[in-house]
């Protein structure tokens, strides 16, 4: 009897933006891997709340911290988080219900995690409502914020890893090692690896009205942008910038309406795009939040970055600024204050930095679909047997 095409599911949220960025990445990827699955995404947010009842009677926990990303106002973060997790805990039993309750209806034949914080209930709920069915987690952070956030302890699932720690991480939480697979990298989209179009930089910078010639740094701060690229702007009168503003309509005007003082660098101020790969290939380096996603498109562009630590930092995003420092790729500041003595750092050593960025090879995204191919390729129960 011919066997059904395998059933993918792909769970992500809203909160961040970069969980779903990598979902739709992932999605494109197994669909241009030819294997034939159907590939679901899940919105946990939808099958928690599928009614939207807590979102009209209180507040979208989504739509709150992506408020809070586009105002920078991450201080205090890490003690929400762990006030998250202790509901999530206290929630426990009911979420798995839910869950379970989803998977039972729905019957995947494998679910593939996206998103941290959840994972305890969603390998739970899957056991139990689609026996044999893989659970697995990929990370989208570089590695893991423990306790509780992507890797739990004592359940049987399979993680993929974009980072050496994050394999560490999970060898080290008691999992068995063919149980952990490492990638090269994060996810990013699958754009981003085609061959740019044919033509020539220097006339696609002037026809923004830039320098061709002059070194042009990219200033991004996900899709709602970040009141710090205001001060960066300020800072750095004198530097040729393109600085993207995503959904962030106020933010651009204010941008825009900033007065440049005389003999100033040109600059572009864009809103949304959808081809940010276009756009990053015309920078020299990049300014931005240590973000997984907006770090692994920067480097894998060639472009060396220039970042901040500091109290206001999110928690899950501190160990990317030490792993920039020991790959040597970019630049971690305390502050953007100090933004122009750190550019001008930058451009006296700029090729030094893009040999370095050079020699940092992703290819995650390729690497994922065949990984969850290999854990769906094992002996599963009845119907969920593939070849």
């Amino acid at each position: 009897m011919p066997m059904r095409s395998p059933c993918v599911d792909l769970v992500y949220f809203n909160a961040g933006g970069g969980h779903r960025a990598s979902a739709l990445a992932l999605q494109q990827a197994i669909a241009d891997a030819g294997f034939g699955w159907e590939v679901r995404l899940v919105n946990l947010t939808e099958v928690l709340d599928p009614n939207g009842t807590l979102r009209r009677l209180a507040f979208s926990p989504e739509d709150y911290y992506n408020a809070r990303l586009a105002h920078g106002l991450t201080l205090g973060l890490r003690s929400e988080l762990r006030v998250l997790q202790a509901l999530i805990r206290l929630l426990h039993p009911t979420l798995v219900k839910t869950m379970h309750a989803h998977w039972a209806r729905s019957r995947p034949d494998m679910v593939v995690s996206l998103i941290p914080n959840f994972n305890r209930a969603l390998a739970e709920s899957v056991a139990s409502a689609c026996p044999g069915a893989p659970y697995v987690t990929v990370l989208t952070d570089i590695a893991d914020h423990p306790p509780h956030f992507w890797i739990e302890e004592g359940q049987t699932q399979d993680f993929i890893c974009g980072s050496d720690r994050a394999v560490r991480q999970a060898l080290d939480a008691g999992h068995a090692a063919e149980r952990v697979h490492a990638t090269s990298g994060m996810i990013i989209r699958p754009d981003f690896y085609d061959d740019p179009p044919i033509g020539d930089r220097a006339a696609a910078r002037a026809a923004l009205g830039l320098d061709p010639d002059a070194p042009t740094g990219v200033v991004m701060f996900g899709g709602h942008g970040s009141r710090s690229m205001l001060g960066i702007a300020e800072r750095l009168p004198k530097v040729q910038l393109m600085l993207m503003c995503g959904h962030n309509a106020r933010l651009a005007r204010r941008l825009g309406a900033m007065a440049p003082p005389s003999h100033a660098a040109a600059r572009v101020v864009m809103g949304f795009t959808p081809d940010v790969a276009a756009v990053m290939r015309l920078a020299d380096f990049f300014i931005g939040k240590p973000g997984p996603g907006s770090l692994s498109e920067a480097l894998h562009l060639g472009l060396p970055v220039v970042v901040t630590r500091n109290a206001w930092t999110m928690p899950q995003e501190r160990y990317n600024t030490q792993w920039l420092r020991e790959q040597g790729l970019g630049l971690v500041l305390p502050s953007f204050r100090r933004i122009a003595p750190a550019v001008d750092a930058l451009l006296a050593d700029l090729p030094a930095y893009r040999r370095r960025v050079a020699g940092h090879a992703n290819r995650a995204v390729f690497e994922v679909p065949q990984l969850l191919w290999d854990i769906l390729k094992r002996p599963l129960a009845g119907d969920r047997m593939v070849a």
